[in-house]
């Protein structure tokens, strides 16, 4: 029974080589940087805007990567973040948050 308890915490649930969390994190934050872009594309250029979906695509292939790079060599990486921000969250001083 300890063994599937340390097998579960040793192992995160992944997409593509990256943590759950980090990977949904990613996406939901390429995904509102291109709203604001595109919206912001549209009130300046109208429709001529050259803002195309396929920068968002790219952009999110290319973090998802240099995440799994990163969550290789560290494999609890999405913990750690996750605490931070609760962290950051609850306004906790940074030295005591080390």
């Amino acid at each position: 029974m300890k063994q599937q308890v340390l097998k579960a915490l040793a192992n995160p649930a992944r997409i593509f080589y990256v943590p759950y969390s980090l990977a949904v994190i990613n996406f939901a934050v390429q995904f509102i940087i291109f709203i604001v872009f595109f919206v912001l594309g549209l009130l300046f250029y109208g429709f001529n805007s050259s803002i195309s979906p396929l920068y968002f695509l790219i952009s999110v292939c290319i973090v998802h990567m240099i995440l799994a790079f990163f969550s290789k060599k560290e494999p609890q990486l999405g913990q750690i973040i996750s605490s931070k921000i609760q962290l950051f969250i609850k306004k906790i001083p940074g030295r005591l948050a080390a």
